[in-house]
Formats: structure tokens, sequence, C-alpha cells
């Protein structure tokens, strides 16, 4: 370290900082960022403090575990702080690279790029980006650029992201409210391929983007509807944009969820979340070769669509590390295995409670569905839950999870009775043991007229009633 570089590191100590402020976490956040947020986490009491984490595992500090099956909205796909990736990220910084000259070619952009695409043999280039949102919007203005053409397809219920390009074809009316113009975009039901073959007959359809499994109450696309999607776009002139951002790298027991469907080759597929470790935001798109050269057709147009912080070394050697990490370990069969050995367990309970609908999904993506119960005691209990706001059950299921069996869960969307499981895809019999029985634990409070659940019940109603 030079001598400027040692009298600067005097003036500040990470480690310092964070013993001397860190409880003042929550309060922080309050002041300075989202207010809402602790406001909620405060609501449903999880406004927990987490000391460390490994795996799938966090811990407090009086050193409880908590089982993660939400893998940071899907981000940590091979677990928090794997060792493979940590070694890469401290190798890169240590190697002190000429990183974002921006006029020269480094090696990890291209080797990672080579290392992605052999996963998708029918592709050819790929922009890095920074996160899945950005990927998103890569796919939507290469799309309209190659085709010549302004309108977006995608289906109703869909999650693509939050800027404004992404925000265009989210299926989510309370995401888009108030931001209003956006881009020229039509919403379809997923699978009525006559409502997309008569939106590809006005002539004006760049593209149509899709989640292969809906993150918003994990719904597939029925079968046989993305191959059949894809020779209508054709067609017509129209590409096929597979948005795998969190359906991707393993997430649903095949390395793209496209994939389980066989002649399915999209034109554009965007990546991000658990290409990153964990640590260093990243974002990829994946085209055809012909798409990339109409972008970027003349050295005048080299800068056209560009990022500053993409391609750069720390999130390279992060992807590089996680491709080699998944196959190494061989993640994609593991979440395949332990997908279906934990989505078989739950739907056996599907007969004992009358709450429980119904189990879906692939891999380690898996719904959990709950609806109205059939007896007279239950079902007013959750017809008072319904009029006051959908989704509420769910909530209730959720929080005693986390707070009486230390396992942290989301619910799979705003006004949806369905609990999402994404767990890091490293995750293996014990874990699947481990909420098995908690959740059936829940079913058995909620079913028996827990108190203390449905009394949580009450306190949820009363804050959406609030809120209204």
């Amino acid at each position: 370290m030079t001598e400027d570089a040692t009298s600067l590191a005097k003036g500040f100590d990470l480690a310092t900082l964070l013993a001397e402020r860190g409880g003042e976490r929550y309060e922080l956040h309050a002041q300075y960022l989202n207010h809402q947020l602790p406001r909620m986490l405060h609501t449903i009491g999880f406004d927990k403090v987490y000391e460390r984490a490994e795996g799938a595992y966090f811990w407090d500090a009086e050193g409880n575990d908590y089982l993660d099956m939400l893998a940071g909205f899907g981000v940590m796909g091979i677990g928090r702080h794997h060792p493979v990736v940590r070694k890469a990220l401290h190798d890169v910084l240590d190697a002190s690279l000429a990183d974002l000259t921006r006029f020269d070619c480094q090696p990890l952009p291209g080797l990672l790029a080579e290392k992605l695409l052999q996963h998708s043999p029918h592709l050819d280039r790929v922009f890095f980006g920074n996160s899945g949102t950005e990927a998103v919007e890569t796919a939507l203005k290469f799309a309209r650029y190659a085709t010549g053409k302004k309108r977006i397809l995608y289906c109703t219920h869909a999650f693509h992201g939050l800027t404004t390009g992404s925000l265009s074809v989210n299926g989510e009316a309370g995401f888009r409210d108030g931001f209003a113009p956006l881009l020229p975009d039509t919403a379809i039901e997923m699978g009525d391929l006559a409502a997309l073959e008569r939106e590809l007959k006005r002539g004006d359809v760049a593209g149509f983007v899709v989640e292969p499994i809906q993150g918003k109450g994990v719904h597939e696309t029925p079968p046989g509807f993305l191959r059949a999607a894809q020779e209508l776009l054709h067609k017509h002139k129209a590409l096929l944009i597979a948005d795998e951002v969190q359906t991707g790298l393993g997430r649903t027991g095949d390395f793209y969820a496209y994939q389980h469907e066989e002649g399915v080759e999209p034109d554009l597929v965007c990546v991000a979340k658990a290409l990153s470790g964990g640590y260093v935001p990243v974002g990829a798109t994946l085209g055809k070769d012909w798409i990339f050269k109409k972008v970027y057709s003349s050295m005048d147009r080299v800068l056209v669509h560009s990022a500053s912080f993409g391609s750069n070394a720390q999130a390279m050697a992060a992807g590089l590390a996680v491709l080699s990490v998944m196959e190494d370990e061989e993640v994609v069969a593991n979440a395949r295995a332990t997908g279906e050995q934990l989505k078989t367990r739950l739907a056996e309970l599907i007969p004992r409670y009358e709450l429980l609908h119904d189990v879906r999904g692939r891999g380690l993506m898996i719904g959990i569905e709950f609806g109205r119960p059939s007896s007279l005691k239950l079902r007013s209990r959750w017809t008072m839950l319904q009029a006051a706001r959908k989704g509420l059950f769910a909530q209730m299921v959720v929080v005693p999870l986390l707070q009486k069996h230390r396992i942290l869960t989301q619910v799979s969307g705003d006004h949806l009775e369905v609990i999402k499981l994404i767990p890091p895809l490293t995750i293996g019999e014990k874990e699947v043991d481990r909420f098995v029985e908690a959740f059936t634990a829940v079913m058995e409070d909620a079913h028996g007229g827990g108190g203390l659940m449905w009394d949580f019940g009450k306190t949820l109603v009363k804050q959406a009633v609030a809120n209204r």
C-alpha cells in the first residue's frame, strides 16, 4: 500500500464504524432511506437483527440460526459467502487490473460471456449491465431496434423490473400507477395464443417478453405455449424474449427454465440475480448474432448502448466463480432433486389441511397456495381476512414461520394467498425436513384455531383497514 493510501485508511475503519453504529440500523433507514420499510418490518415482527450469514443460514446476536428460504429474492443461488466466490473477488482486487478504462478489451467479460453462452448454444453474444431490470431494458431496446417496431407484448401479472422500460411490461397495476406514460405495450393472458396472434397481426410488435415461470404466484407457462408463441412471433418477424432473471442459473432444475420445453430457442435471454454470487450486481442479456450486429451496425454506434459499470472486473470474476461452483457442485441437479423432494412432501399435506389448496413449481421455485376452507369455523375467519385484504392469510403463515421456527419466507405478490420458496440451490434433505416440519406445525395451529395466529390476523386486518 502506498503512503497516501495508508494515510487515508487511518481515517476509515469499517469494523469500528459498524461496532459503534450498527445498532442504529432501523433508525438510520427510517430517517434517510425508505421510511415505510422499517415500519412494515416492525408491524409484522420482521425487524430482526442478523449478525452474520453463511450458505442457507443467518445467525442473530444470541447465536440462533435462521433458515433462508428466500435467498435475497433469488440472488443467493449458491448460498451466502461461498468461499470460491469470495476468493475470486479477493484475487481480482489483489490483481489491481486496469479495469473500466473504456478503451481497451479486458479478458474477464469475454471469458464470462463464453461460459454463459455454452448453456445456450443457439445464442451468440452478451451485453453485461448491472441488474435484472437493466437486462430487460437492454432486451427491449435491442428488440425494437432490430425489428424496427415499437410495441412490446407481455403477460398479465408479469414482473420484469421497475425502471421505466421494464415497468412498461410489468403486469401489476400497483407498480405502474403514477409513473405513466410508459412504452407502447399490450398485456395478454399467459397461454392465450389467440390473443398473441391477434396482436401480432397488427404488424407493430417488436417482441414478446415472458417469464417461463412467473414469479408472482409461481405460475408456469402452459405446456407447448413457449414453442407455439415462438413460431407465431417469428412468422410475424417479432422476437421471443425470455426473462430468466429469477428462473435462470439452475433455479428450476435446468440451467434455464425455457429449456424444460423442447424446441424453444429465445432470441434474447435476460439473466442476473444468482450470477452475482450475492456480492457484485451483474445483469446479462444474451442474444443472437444478427440482433447485436444490427444494434452495433457501425463504429459510430459502438457506444449506442453501454453501461458505465457494465463488465467490471469484480462482477465478471463473481460470475465466473458462480458458474464454476455450479459445475463442480452439480448445483442444477441438486435443485432438481431437492426441489422435487420438497414439493412432493408439501403436496402430501394438501388432503390434511383444508386451507392448503395447491403446491406447484419446478426445482427450487415452489409456490404454496392457500384458499377458502370448507368448515364453517375456518370459513368465517377466512372471510374476515379476505374482506380486509386478500393475501393476509399467507402473511399469517409467513410470520410464525419466522417468529416460531426461524425460517424466512415471502408472500409471492401483493393480494396473493401464495408463499414462494426460492432458497439457495445448495440446500438438502436437512433443510427440507426443517421446513416441512415447521410448515406442518403452522398449518396445525391454523386449523386447530390457534389463538396467537388468528390474533395476529386481527392485527393485520386493522393495519390493512388503516392503510386504505
